[in-house]
């Protein structure tokens, strides 16, 4: 670590949870971030802000006038452009020494799975739920850690599917793939920063599962209500019968 770099991430230095050791490791860490939409915002800026070596931002959208109301990584000059290039552009200007690779389409299995096992956490920021299936089969396949967050309307939630933990729940566990139907923000809605408090936490976690600190959110869901301002957490079970995270 040179002086440069000592001199911008000191105060995370100073952590005795992380001191020079751990940021090293976020220094030499690998992250995927799956949509750079209201969620993918924060947690792609704050995990480039930390310092996170190297990170692969995916998503084939476009940013659009309605995005700009909670995707803060987007600015007005940025509509009609990719969200992965206008999100790599703000990030480059947050910390230029982070290496960014951009995916700016749909990945087919075989795709994702190659770059899921570069990673050494993934954060899902994806807005549908075939998406989410997908990386939460791969990711149990590939041992690595996911990072899960949503939100709409005024509530959110955030966990962690941690497959190196042995009986831990996956996202099929809690979720099951009957093709429900998805809500979303476009029709049901979404208070703005709701999105930042959600992100915000996505990247906390994933900074602790780099750097090997604290108790992480496997086996746990934590769910915020914005009108109560009140938190309430489930404990998160695995099905015996998942044809998942049990195979």
């Amino acid at each position: 670590m040179n002086d440069d770099q000592l001199l911008r991430y000191s105060r995370q230095i100073l952590l005795p949870q992380i001191d020079i050791i751990g940021q090293q490791k976020i220094l030499d860490s690998r992250v995927l971030v799956i949509g750079l939409g209201g969620l993918g915002s924060p947690v792609a800026m704050y995990l480039a802000a930390a310092g996170v070596g190297h990170l692969t931002l995916v998503d084939d959208d476009i940013v659009e006038v309605s995005n700009l109301q909670r995707q803060i990584i987007h600015s007005e000059k940025d509509i009609g452009r990719l969200k992965v290039e206008s999100a790599a552009e703000s990030m480059k200007e947050i910390n230029s020494n982070c290496q960014l690779e951009i995916k700016t389409s749909r990945l087919d299995t075989h795709a994702l799975t190659a770059i899921v096992k570069e990673a050494d956490v993934i954060v899902d920021c994806s807005d549908n739920f075939a998406t989410r299936f997908l990386l939460n089969e791969i990711t149990q396949a590939c041992k690595t850690p996911l990072v899960s967050g949503a939100a709409i309307r005024m509530e959110g939630q955030v966990t962690v599917y941690d497959s190196r933990n042995h009986g831990s729940a996956c996202y099929h566990c809690v979720y099951q793939d009957e093709g429900e139907l998805q809500q979303t923000c476009s029709e049901s809605g979404v208070l703005s920063p709701l999105l930042g408090i959600i992100g915000s936490m996505q990247a906390v976690e994933t900074i602790k599962l780099i750097t090997g600190i604290g108790k992480t959110l496997a086996g746990r869901l934590m769910i915020f209500d914005a009108l109560s301002m009140s938190w309430q957490e489930m404990k998160l079970r695995q099905d015996p019968s998942c044809p998942v995270c049990e195979k």
